[in-house]
């Protein structure tokens, strides 16, 4: 039996508020990432205090995180991309070291 072969990426997941997400996603395609996931409505504790996800009412008023996973030459990039949002605007982007096993799914 072949093993998958399994490649390693950066995995980048980024918490926003709602309401910014086609910044975020923007600056993402623009940066010539090939996909992502966005996942909303998120609950959960910061510095902010209690976030409770809503979808009654307002998408753009609850949490977002998008995972996306991308080659580290492209992680200094998006990162400087967010930097100057980041400082205005509450969220945070987590970076850590993944491995997938179909590569072309995420190189551009």
């Amino acid at each position: 039996m072949n093993a998958i072969k399994l490649h390693p990426l950066k995995k980048l997941e980024i918490i926003l508020e709602g309401a910014h997400r086609e910044f975020a996603t923007d600056l993402l395609d623009r940066a010539g990432v090939k996909g992502y996931t966005i996942v909303g409505n998120l609950s959960g504790k910061g510095s902010h205090g209690i976030y409770e996800g809503h979808l009654m009412f307002n998408e753009d008023d609850a949490l977002i995180m998008i995972i996306v996973a991308v080659p580290e030459s492209l992680v200094d990039a998006l990162l400087e991309g967010f930097q100057p949002f980041f400082e205005s605007h509450s969220g945070v982007v987590f970076v850590s070291d993944i491995q997938v096993g179909r590569l072309v799914k995420f190189m551009t």
